[in-house]
């Protein structure tokens, strides 16, 4: 784990149960908030900069867990 909080998205992806791909399509399409849920990790990276996302497994946890149920009753309904 890097540091108590942020994780990479392999590591994050694994603990929550989903794909890396589910975990960059939250992210990308905003359920996933910069700052809160995620943030860019320049560490070693050269130019062309292309920032590895890295995670807070356990405020992703809380919002994923909350728009699976939300998802879930929307198909119920």
């Amino acid at each position: 784990m890097l540091g108590d909080i942020w994780s990479s998205s392999e590591l994050t992806s694994e603990k929550l149960g989903i794909t890396e791909i589910k975990l960059s399509f939250l992210r990308e399409n905003g359920i996933l908030k910069p700052g809160i849920h995620w943030k860019s990790s320049p560490l070693g990276q050269k130019k062309p900069w292309k920032p590895k996302a890295l995670y807070n497994i356990n405020m992703c946890r809380e919002i994923i867990n909350k728009f699976y149920s939300e998802e879930n009753y929307k198909i119920a309904a």
